[in-house]
């Protein structure tokens, strides 16, 4: 997703991230471990990237996202899981009140998420059917 932004007399075309809701946990859990080398290698380099600009303005989308694009479940720009993963979208959204193609800071984004789901102990009923959840309950021990 991109808009326009005037800086002095030129505008510049900004392009923004665009990061499934679900994927606000994973970020703060992860570790290098996934689907495959080509995936673990680029979803780390993603959370880098947003990492080193955390006020950039995020966009939310339930649909694939920068992610997905190096997971073996995006078959053609859809994912062989879309019906999970929307429900973890959907509930991540609900539980940080937001919605759908949302634009927020990475950093207000993680933190929201941080807040309103982890701390609060809903990771859980979100996303405890997913296949990396032992990572997340390590971690939260």
């Amino acid at each position: 997703m991109s808009r326009k932004k005037n800086k002095g007399d030129r505008k510049t075309l900004v392009m923004s991230i665009c990061l499934r809701p679900h994927h606000g946990m994973c970020f703060q859990f992860y570790e290098g471990k996934g689907y495959s080398e080509d995936f673990t290698d680029h979803m780390g380099r993603v959370i880098r990237e947003c990492e080193e600009d955390p006020d950039q303005v995020i966009t939310l989308t339930c649909s694939t996202d920068v992610v997905c694009k190096n997971c073996p479940n995006n078959e053609a720009g859809v994912c062989t899981t879309e019906a999970k993963v929307q429900r973890y979208d959907s509930e991540v959204l609900r539980a940080c009140g937001l919605e759908d193609g949302a634009e927020i800071s990475y950093n207000k984004f993680l933190a929201l998420v941080k807040k309103q789901v982890i701390e609060t102990g809903k990771r859980k009923e979100i996303c405890g059917d997913c296949s990396w959840d032992y990572i997340c309950e390590k971690k939260l021990v």
